[in-house]
């Protein structure tokens, strides 16, 4: 074998998510193979989610790729560097190339643990180039601007390596401009129905999830943009629902998550989306992500026309001075508006919260359990903010770590740093936002009995958060 493409996600080591059992295909490494399908690079796609570490090592023994391609994310860091020290230790003439979110901001470390090649950005047109360079054409050589001969990895944009132990990043690659010439995610590579079966064996009914933009333009300042960047860039909406067709005559899915970071950003293309799901008379029940600012009544009554049964309007506090501090740019009042709207509407609303941001207070969180109950969404999940890498959250709080992590065996999920209050004191803050929001919902229900332990556990975990502000923190 030659060419191999994986992601080393492995599901059986995922306790949290073998709970909520909502796996999605991996649509990166997808959309690389999809693009190299298209070159007439030959391939294959391991495909990590349902197998383990040692079947994978076995696969890898006996095939002896000469190249491995790895997507790796935040969750993937760690396992990604044991597929690494494991290549090398057992597959020496193995070249290792790592793409995805990860690797921007830590290339060179990458590289000294011991990968050959990281495509930095977009991974189509880079990874093309390169698997060109290093297997279809390993010993052609260009000239550059003095006569001289040099390799072609050194003309290749987008890609970082070491040469003679120096690390070399090349000019980065412009973003790929139209989407609509991209092969579409190579579904066929993966045995797509284990994710549709897991689907149906847990929630009764399946999932797959597509994407129709790369990029964000907004701002938000702990969001990772190192892969797509402050960008808008879309797929035609006749392009989309071709695909779509063709999902639904394939796979039949009972629904879809557009992963999307907006997807109602442009109400002209989510028109045109709509007119073109009608042309072929397509519908596919799905939910979505969005902004407040980005909705309105026309929107949300087009959503529902669509097939939306659930969009999620992110807000991350309730407290307009904690928005204001994230550049998130909207308008908290609108926030809750909209929610209110789009479940007025009969689309289930979910929203995203973060507590423990450099500045929060108290207050700020009593704002966002106020900011629940008025709002009242279906959905809300929480986390303790955390920095990452790259982003202007990470440069703002760099000064203020309080972790001294080993790059090899940490992620960016364990950093801390010196927040208003102690790290215990979110932990609790996020037991009593959670209780005392869903005590509000069952009290509406009339579940007295629910809604009194919620009630009770709601206040021992402010009891919680008193001690570790008050005690814990005179103690330090």
């Amino acid at each position: 074998m030659d060419i191999l493409l994986t992601h080393c996600y492995f599901l059986e080591d995922d306790e949290k998510e073998q709970q909520i059992m909502r796996p999605y295909p991996p649509l990166g490494i997808l959309y690389i193979s999809g693009y190299l399908e298209e070159q007439g690079i030959e391939h294959e796609v391991y495909d990590t989610t349902f197998s383990s570490k040692r079947a994978f090592r076995t696969y890898l023994l006996t095939h002896k790729p000469r190249l491995i391609g790895i997507y790796v994310n935040l969750m993937t860091k760690l396992n990604v560097l044991e597929t690494i020290r494991f290549v090398n230790e057992n597959l020496p003439g193995t070249t290792i190339i790592l793409g995805g979110p990860e690797v921007r901001y830590s290339a060179e470390n990458f590289l000294r643990f011991g990968a050959d090649y990281i495509v930095i950005g977009e991974g189509e047109e880079t990874m093309t180039e390169l698997v060109n360079s290093l297997i279809l054409v390993p010993a052609r050589v260009e000239e550059d601007s003095t006569g001289e001969n040099v390799s072609m990895q050194k003309s290749i944009s987008g890609i970082a390596f070491l040469e003679n132990d120096t690390f070399v990043q090349n000019p980065e690659r412009q973003k790929i401009k139209d989407l609509n010439d991209l092969a579409v995610p190579n579904r066929k590579k993966i045995n797509l129905h284990l994710y549709l079966e897991a689907w149906r064996a847990h929630h009764g009914k399946n999932a797959l999830s597509v994407s129709t933009m790369r990029g964000c333009p907004y701002t938000c300042k702990w969001c990772s943009r190192a892969v797509y960047g402050l960008s808008y860039r879309r797929r035609n909406p006749d392009k989309v629902v071709e695909d779509l067709v063709q999902l639904k005559k394939e796979y039949n899915p009972d629904s879809l998550w557009f992963v999307d970071d907006v997807f109602t950003i442009s109400h002209k293309w989510l028109t045109s989306f709509r007119d073109e799901l009608k042309k072929h008379n397509l519908s596919i029940p799905y939910e979505c992500i969005t902004r407040a600012d980005r909705l309105n009544e026309e929107v949300i009554l087009m959503l529902k026309e669509t097939g939306c049964f659930r969009v999620w309007i992110g807000a991350e506090s309730g407290s307009q001075k904690v928005i204001d501090l994230m550049d998130r740019r909207v308008d908290v009042n609108q926030v809750r508006d909209m929610i209110k709207l789009t479940r007025k509407h009969g689309i289930e609303a979910g929203t995203f919260i973060m507590l423990g941001y450099p500045g929060e207070t108290e207050a700020d969180i009593e704002e966002t359990i106020h900011h629940l109950k008025e709002s009242n969404p279906d959905h809300f999940t929480i986390t303790v903010a955390y920095p990452i890498k790259g982003t202007e959250l990470f440069q703002e709080i760099e000064a203020l770590q309080t972790t001294d992590l080993d790059w090899s065996s940490s992620t960016d999920r364990q950093v801390d740093f010196k927040r208003t209050y102690s790290r215990r004191y979110y932990d609790y803050a996020v037991k009593r936002v959670i209780s005392e929001v869903n005590y509000f919902k069952a009290r509406n229900r009339k579940s007295n009995i629910v809604a009194a332990k919620l009630k009770a556990k709601s206040l021992v975990a402010k009891l919680g958060m008193q001690w570790h502000k008050k005690f814990i923190m005179r103690i330090k």
